[in-house]
């Protein structure tokens, strides 16, 4: 069965992208693999949404950042003042500057121990420019934190190989998921794109949706696997592994799910390549004996894969 490029089946992203694209199109942890470039910083960059989806540690670390930046300024201005803009700081210049980070810390963050103080009008006018700044950055900062911990999103755990198994006499391409939380995602929903190049690696990519045993489940309170047979109907029916491995396959993975937490629609992604595929493999038993009547899976487990016996492939029409 011949994959068509449709403007329905590309996810978007056109005919160039495809041809350009030497690698795969989504990177495994659901980011789309392509760069914008030729715009100014200032147009391109929107702090918020940058804020937002940066990675915890990352986020910890600017807002840090930004914390001692403020206050190390802050701390020249103290010190280009003079020796008596603030009273209680009587070091020498070399150990000024210290003392003038620390009371721009207090400042800050209006702590006022007591020891330091404003003594010309310079130091009065940086402390009200630093009080105003200072009450900025900890609103800002609280809002931002507070989105972040708000923001509903999907935390799904796929498993990090997807399987060629023998199914129901036959073979089926499968992957598995699981929902990293303990809240519940309602209305999953799988949409799977089988993306190839059938003459070379220079040629543009083709996409073919691929048909589900079950796209779509009402709740994950375990885990799911999802699973495409190899069909006559199916993309991928006749292909050995040589065959597969030869088309420089990707397989675009987009979930959409309610949080029952928000009640909102969440969204995730991912892709498997040709070296993320185990052919000959299906996915281990991760349930566990049961506990007072109450289902148990390892979700440590959720990747692990035992070897198995396919059945020959059949010949493409």
């Amino acid at each position: 069965m011949e994959a068509r490029t449709t403007s329905s089946d590309d996810l978007g992203l056109g005919r160039r992208v495809d041809e350009q694209a030497a690698h795969r199109l989504l990177n495994r942890d659901g980011s789309f693999n392509v760069e914008r470039t030729g715009l100014p910083i200032w147009q391109s960059l929107h702090l918020f949404h940058t804020l937002i989806k940066l990675p915890w540690l990352r986020f910890n670390l600017t807002v840090l950042g930004a914390y001692l930046v403020i206050n190390s300024l802050f701390a020249l201005g103290f010190w280009w003042a003079g020796p008596g803009a603030v009273a209680g700081i009587d070091a020498s210049d070399g150990y000024r500057l210290v003392e003038c980070f620390f009371f721009s810390i207090q400042t800050f963050s209006t702590i006022g121990y007591g020891t330091y103080a404003p003594n010309t009008l310079a130091a009065h006018l940086l402390v009200s420019a630093e009080a105003v700044v200072g009450m900025f950055f900890v609103a800002l900062a609280t809002g931002i934190f507070f989105a972040r911990f708000s923001q509903p999103n999907a935390r799904v755990l796929f498993s990090r190989q997807a399987v060629i198994a023998p199914y129901r006499n036959g073979r089926a391409f499968m992957f598995r998921i699981a929902n990293r939380r303990k809240s519940q995602l309602l209305e999953v929903q799988a949409t799977v794109l089988f993306a190839r190049r059938n003459d070379d690696r220079a040629s543009s990519r083709e996409f073919a949706p691929l048909r589900l045993e079950r796209d779509k489940i009402l709740f994950m309170p375990l885990h799911w696997v999802v699973v495409h047979p190899i069909d006559e109907e199916s993309p991928l029916w006749g292909y050995d592994q040589a065959d597969l491995e030869s088309c420089d396959p990707e397989f675009l993975i987009l979930l959409t799910a309610t949080d029952e937490t928000f009640s909102e629609t969440v969204q995730t992604r991912a892709s498997y390549a040709a070296e993320d595929i185990a052919w000959g493999s299906r996915f281990a038993d991760i349930y566990q004996p049961a506990v007072n009547g109450i289902a148990r899976v390892d979700l440590g487990r959720l990747s692990e894969i035992t070897p198995a016996e396919l059945p020959s492939a059949a010949q493409r029409p």
